[in-house]
């Protein structure tokens, strides 16, 4: 187990992102198509193919997934992981045409100090091609990807990943690119919302505050009293090796989304678009009730502790006015 996304068998991940554009895309491709669900709970997302997602339509697995920044513009990135996925001959078989089914999410990162003037098009598909060809069963975290621009209430975000097994040998792991409105830190202090369920020092290993005050428990949001809707969201994947229909997918992918809630303070804001995700690979039986509770317990526990990785990894932004990174500020 590498604490990563790809610790299921049959997923990769790439990125291809610019520094100079302070945004990039991550795509994550399954070396079969998966069966796949979403859970919108943000007031602001911005995704594609969600409703092909909803278990009551026809298509059940997907062939990928696009995570990138640039907003609206993002969507595009999609678009260059469907073309490499087209000259490999993927995708949902109708007659003798393949279509490679890619949803995709975006976030919020146009106002963080790269250069966003790029014209007539955006490159949004040209780096979701390049992210599609670079995937690979490791890949790196914090600002990277389409993590690179992201940024949150008081620190830099970023790209993060865990895994973890269930009693019964079931893996499920997350990815998650944190761009939150809220802070995934407590109050002005070194401590991720995430600390009960760290694995291994895996994000410094600095607890809990020893109590609460009233400070650490106020209202952080970024843009202070009146943030702009458009500026926030944080999009996730958690993935399973368990055989689910399309419909317990979307259970999953419910019962994960409780590790945003464990992550992230505030969260499911009218000013973010927070979504996760759920992609069953469908290697494993899994009994519908206990272990399906069980697993869905576990991806929420991962999918935090995916969140406060991304953070705790990121690095801060070469421009006037960025944010610092968890580690500029706690790091030694």
């Amino acid at each position: 187990m590498q604490n990563l996304l790809t610790d299921i068998q049959g997923v990769r991940v790439g990125h291809a992102d610019d520094a100079a554009l302070a945004s990039g895309v991550t795509a994550i491709l399954f070396d079969q198509p998966a069966v796949a669900a979403i859970d919108i709970r943000g007031g602001g997302p911005g995704v594609r193919e969600d409703a092909l997602l909803d278990p009551v339509n026809t298509v059940e697995r997907v062939d990928a997934i696009a995570l990138s920044g640039g907003s609206a513009f993002g969507l595009e990135a999609a678009s260059g992981i469907q073309a490499w996925l087209a000259e490999q001959g993927r995708g949902f078989a109708v007659r003798d045409a393949l279509i490679p089914i890619v949803p995709g999410a975006i976030v919020f990162d146009l106002l963080n100090g790269g250069d966003k003037a790029w014209g007539r098009y955006a490159p949004y598909r040209e780096l979701g091609y390049a992210a599609a060809a670079a995937a690979d069963t490791t890949f790196a975290l914090g600002s990277v990807g389409a993590g690179l621009g992201a940024t949150t209430a008081d620190l830099q975000g970023g790209l993060g990943s865990a895994s973890a097994m269930t009693a019964n040998g079931i893996k499920v792991a997350a990815i998650a690119v944190v761009n939150a409105v809220g802070s995934v830190t407590v109050g002005d202090g070194p401590w991720f919302w995430a600390a009960p369920y760290e694995v291994d020092d895996e994000f410094g290993g600095r607890g809990l505050p020893a109590t609460f005050t009233p400070d650490m428990l106020a209202m952080r949001i970024k843009g202070g009293p009146a943030p702009s809707a458009s500026e926030n969201t944080t999009i996730t994947l958690v993935v399973t090796d368990a055989i689910l229909t399309k419909a317990q997918a979307k259970r999953l992918a419910m019962m994960a989304q409780t590790g945003m809630a464990r992550a992230i303070y505030p969260v499911h804001l009218p000013l973010d678009g927070d979504i996760v995700f759920a992609a069953a690979t469908c290697a494993k039986p899994v009994e519908p009730l206990v272990e399906l509770s069980e697993l869905g317990m576990v991806a929420a526990n991962v999918l935090a502790r995916a969140i406060a990785r991304g953070v705790y990894h990121a690095k801060r932004l070469p421009f006037a006015g960025a944010l610092p990174s968890w580690q500029d500020r706690f790091g030694r």
